[in-house]
């Protein structure tokens, strides 16, 4: 078979995947509207359910054990005169941090104990822009991000993020020598000794970088790319084979008074919008010195981090390569 048959076979087997979702998900769908509250408005379209059923909806936080009998947060639908079933889940309950799926459950047809809901219309135009509720700022109440998506096989969720504290990142400009990053505080107040703090995964080396306060909450800090750069050592193997470094940025309130515990480091990330994967959204510019690439990134969480790669064909490339091959030969 040809490169095309393949492909045209993988097209035509991924499309009778998603028409067999489609099907098994049955004909129950929700145009979900956020209002600026945060609050989620749900709009059901069920034609299944008898005009005297009494529905409702189950949102069940999606964990590697969830069972099919788990229990969530459970909201009653109302049928109005347009036919459609209305729910509205409120500011409270707070929502634990993950992915939360709805299930439309009781009243369901033949004993069926609960169905995925297919996605109509989402409104999510109140989340750009968004304030946080009162009280956010200064930590009197956590900070709770609600966003409803569409998942890979075409049914309703929900992310949502739950921060006792959050520094939010604004502008980033990626300089030739250093990034800048602006950003505002939520949980905290800024004090003494504030500072952005960059923690290297898998070695838990830190580097420091003087933080520019406006205010308690608004802040500005630069990070020069040779200080990540001078952290680059030897890899696991010993053989100078450093390879992909990544750095996860943080905002420290403020320095501890003496014999007080640490003071807490804050995730910088940017979660007020109404955009669910940044990674693959905001991609910003790399720089090259001495043969590493160095570029900020948002992660899968939507947090800030900062890699830093080898340049294909470079120098710094080619130890990685030689540290690998020592490794192996050590095998």
């Amino acid at each position: 078979m040809t490169v095309e048959g393949v492909e045209e076979t993988a097209t035509e087997a991924a499309a009778a995947e998603g028409a067999a979702a489609e099907a098994a998900l049955g004909d129950a769908s929700a145009d979900c509207t956020v209002d600026g509250a945060g609050r989620l408005v749900l709009r059901l379209s069920a034609p299944a359910l008898a005009p005297t059923a009494r529905p409702r909806l189950l949102f069940v936080l999606r964990t590697p054990d969830a069972r099919a009998d788990e229990t969530g947060h459970v909201l009653d639908l109302a049928r109005r005169d347009d036919g459609r079933w209305h729910a509205t889940l409120g500011a409270e309950p707070v929502l634990a941090e993950g992915r939360w799926d709805p299930y439309l459950v009781d009243g369901l047809p033949d004993g069926e104990p609960r169905r995925r809901l297919r996605p109509g219309l989402l409104d999510l135009r109140a989340l750009v822009g968004r304030e946080p509720a009162d009280g956010t700022a200064d930590g009197e109440r956590p900070l709770a991000v609600r966003l409803p998506y569409v998942t890979v096989d075409r049914r309703l969720a929900v992310r949502t993020w739950l921060r006792t504290a959050h520094a939010e990142a604004g502008e980033i400009r990626v300089g030739d020598h250093a990034l800048t990053v602006c950003g505002r505080l939520y949980g905290a107040r800024l004090g003494d000794g504030a500072a952005a703090l960059l923690r290297r995964r898998g070695a838990g080396t830190v580097r420091e970088a003087a933080l520019r306060a406006d205010g308690a909450h608004d802040f500005t800090f630069t990070v020069d790319h040779r200080d990540l750069l001078a952290e680059r050592g030897p890899g696991p193997g010993g053989d100078g084979d450093a390879g992909l470094d990544v750095w996860d940025a943080f905002v420290r309130p403020e320095a501890a008074a003496p014999g007080n515990p640490p003071s807490r480091w804050v995730r910088v990330g940017r979660l007020l919008d109404d955009v669910l994967d940044r990674k693959n959204v905001f991609v910003y510019p790399a720089r090259t010195l001495d043969g590493v690439r160095v570029r900020p990134y948002y992660t899968v969480d939507n947090e800030l981090a900062v890699e830093l790669a080898p340049v294909p064909g470079s120098t710094a490339a080619s130890g990685v390569r030689r540290g690998v091959l020592a490794r192996l030969r050590r095998r």
